[in-house]
């Protein structure tokens, strides 16, 4: 017979198990009606401004991918345009891409801003998620810094009892505030726990997938959406032509030469873009400058031009020309 062992000291043998944790990574998206607060949740967990926040609804259109280093997980978020009811070629276009990421990753947030009531475009979605069996999901009740304690605690309920009529159960709610960074690396710890175990996907610095490019040509568009909400929501689309170092620079001043067309649909809102003796366009373009310089982390010279294509959200040709 081997002699008895010692019983271990059980810090110790916490210590031990948290070493050897698996690590893991994965993807998780974040769902809701437009405006819900996805991409601003999705900046706040990343820590840096990955994708583009515009408080106007319907502005991501691009699967940008923030990517949140941990020591014990990589989280991989897939930020994907809101569901809603399609009207044109594009939208339709859209909700496919939300279908097929839904598929395709390892947790989904429901995002729910906590000033506004259940409505029936979130019930539209938590049933679409119903029907996504395996996946975890998770309610996320944000802007959380919008309403007093009780407010909060009826939506908490409300999500929870819209989950059980659907027949599922939330892997977890919590209520968050991006803007207050509240709660936020809360759900972090909540996520990272339902992903694979893996080593991580990405190198450390990483901190999106998106080719620049297409980072650029977002940022220039959030700016050229800023004054003209109402007039312009979904006629914008830009696209980066080219970016190139500057030839014949000392290597401590770099410079990178942008050049982007701002594409619009009708001749007449080429006007509301460019604004009285081209000042809102010098003003994008000033707004952007400052913001592609941050993210590229280089001095850059931007060049843009305003450009008419027909009618280009309904248009096949034109949506694949522009991206989509």
């Amino acid at each position: 017979m081997g002699a008895m062992s010692a019983r271990p000291n059980p810090e110790a043998a916490a210590r031990q198990a948290t070493d050897t944790a698996p690590h893991r990574a994965g993807f998780a998206c974040f769902v809701g009606r437009p405006n819900a607060g996805k991409s601003t949740l999705t900046n706040a967990l990343v820590g840096q401004k990955v994708a583009i926040t515009s408080n106007r609804p319907q502005t991501t259109r691009h699967t940008v991918r923030g990517i949140v280093h941990r020591d014990d997980a990589q989280l991989i978020l897939v930020d994907t345009p809101g569901l809603h009811k399609p009207r044109t070629l594009l939208g339709e276009r859209l909700n496919d891409v939300v279908r097929t990421t839904w598929a395709e990753v390892d947790v989904i947030g429901f995002c729910l801003p906590a000033d506004q009531k259940l409505g029936p475009g979130d019930k539209f979605i938590i049933k679409e998620l119903a029907a996504i069996k395996k996946t975890p999901k998770i309610a996320v009740i944000t802007k959380t810094d919008l309403v007093d304690s009780r407010a909060l605690a009826e939506q908490l309920l409300a999500v929870s009892q819209l989950g059980q009529e659907l027949g599922f159960e939330w892997a977890e709610i919590v209520p968050v505030s991006a803007v207050k960074d509240d709660q936020v690396g809360l759900l972090a710890d909540l996520i990272a726990p339902l992903l694979p175990v893996s080593p991580p996907l990405y190198p450390e610095g990483d901190l999106t997938d998106e080719p620049e490019q297409v980072m650029v040509a977002e940022l220039i568009r959030e700016a050229a959406l800023e004054g003209v909400r109402d007039e312009l929501p979904h006629s914008i689309a830009v696209v980066v032509e080219e970016m190139l170092p500057r030839e014949n620079r000392p290597a401590d001043r770099p410079l990178l030469d942008i050049h982007a067309n701002v594409y619009i649909e009708r001749p007449s809102q080429k006007g509301i873009i460019i604004g009285p003796k081209g000042q809102r366009l010098k003003d994008v373009g000033t707004k952007s400058r400052k913001q592609i310089e941050a993210l590229l982390g280089t001095p850059v010279f931007l060049d843009l031009h305003v450009k008419v294509a027909k009618d280009w959200q309904r248009d096949p040709k034109q949506l694949r020309k522009l991206g989509f």
